[in-house]
């Protein structure tokens, strides 16, 4: 085998390319993209009708909701997000599949006696649960099973309060397999016929940490989000992983060779919507990963949130572009670009602060302005739109 690198011309959107990735999406670009759980789903849900090979590194630094009760319990990564991008790429035309999301997807009730909620949990693990009963054979077996791996496992005073029914299941895997994730990761997206690839970003139960502008720390990702409490009071100057939720120091944790190899393996590269520090930022922090997006040569493209982003205040696009830039290089300073394009919709998205082209361009990339809104995704992206013009870029 030859290798030579080539470049080519690209149309945005492309729609013979479209049509050839439509026609055998098994054979689809391996499009990768760092992010958290739920700003993807729709892009999620629809670029699976593309490509089956699309590859998703997820932050596993959560600390709010239902997340926060697993980890206290068990000292592990949070696995909510993982669970949600691999039901937003499950296959729901096929026979028993949306009856898996729908029981990952449901959640115990907030209001409910402790007493109440354990037996309703007794009563899914027995498979005598609506939602677990309507799963057929041999996926039912496979769910109750491990339902009753996490009774097993459940502590006394554990909460139910609000739990993730998929969070639970998962959990569950995570321990049957000596605190290994991608096994059970691996099992549920053959059972929900996942169609792409799903990975934490990194193995570990690592916290997050920000420094403010105002000399402030904030430990926690639920505390710095802006969405479950009330929003910083100062922006965030810098972010860190950290080992617990009582320590402050810096920890540099590497990613693991298959994370690597599946960064390398990326045909196009993608920073997307999301919560700029804690989705986005967050999955770049772990040592090695602004290296290995750094040695790939495939174009690596940025998107830009539309609108108000509760804990980035006052950055502009051109201000994450600067973030984004100084966090991936820090590990492999003087290495190539490694963000290409801006992705925007200038016309129909608005954007937090003026979209400076000038000081953009000044940082070597190169913005792309196409249709990515519609009037009925304003003011957010239209994800079919958004999914054509990343897959064109392939």
């Amino acid at each position: 085998m030859v290798q030579v690198r080539i470049t080519r011309e690209a149309r945005v959107p492309d729609p013979l390319r479209l049509r050839r990735h439509e026609r055998s999406p098994e054979l689809g670009p391996r499009v990768l993209f760092f992010s958290g759980g739920s700003a993807l789903r729709g892009l999620s849900q629809r670029i699976i009708r593309y490509t089956h090979n699309s590859i998703h590194l997820i932050t596993p630094f959560d600390s709010g909701g239902s997340s926060a009760t697993l980890r206290q319990a068990f000292g592990m990564p949070a696995i909510g997000d993982i669970r949600n991008r691999l039901m937003a790429l499950s296959d729901q035309s096929l026979r028993g599949n949306p009856e898996v999301v729908a029981l990952f997807a449901h959640r115990f009730a907030k209001d409910a006696p402790a007493r109440e909620l354990r037996e309703a949990m007794q009563t899914m693990a027995r498979g005598r649960h609506p939602l677990v009963s309507a799963i057929p054979d041999p996926m039912r077996k496979i769910v109750r099973h491990h339902l009753r791996v996490f009774t097993e496992w459940m502590p006394p005073a554990f909460d139910l309060t609000g739990a993730s029914i998929g969070n639970l299941v998962l959990t569950a895997g995570y321990l049957e397999h000596r605190r290994h994730l991608d096994p059970v990761i691996y099992i549920f997206s053959k059972l929900a016929e996942v169609r792409g690839t799903v990975r934490p970003v990194v193995n570990r139960s690592l916290h997050l940490c920000a420094e403010l502008d105002d000399g402030t720390t904030v430990l926690g990702q639920h505390l710095i989000t802006g969405k479950q409490t009330a929003p910083l009071a100062s922006p965030v100057r810098t972010l860190r992983l950290v080992r617990s939720a009582a320590d402050t120091e810096a920890v540099r944790v590497p990613i693991r060779d298959k994370v690597r190899q599946l960064i390398a393996s990326a045909e196009l590269i993608c920073f997307p919507v999301g919560s700029f520090w804690t989705s986005l930022v967050a999955t770049l922090l772990p040592q090695g990963v602004g290296a290995a997006v750094a040695a790939n040569p495939c174009p690596k493209v940025f998107i830009p949130n539309l609108g108000h982003d509760p804990e980035a205040p006052g950055l502009t696009v051109a201000d994450q572009l600067r973030v984004l830039l100084t966090t991936l290089t820090r590990d492999a300073p003087g290495a190539g670009l490694p963000v290409n394009f801006v992705l925007v919709d200038q016309k129909n998205g608005k954007y937090p602060g003026p979209l400076d082209k000038r000081a953009i361009q000044a940082k070597g990339a190169e913005i792309i302005d196409c249709p990515l809104v519609t009037p009925d995704s304003a003011p957010l992206l239209d994800p079919e739109l958004l999914a054509r013009a990343l897959l064109s870029l392939t």
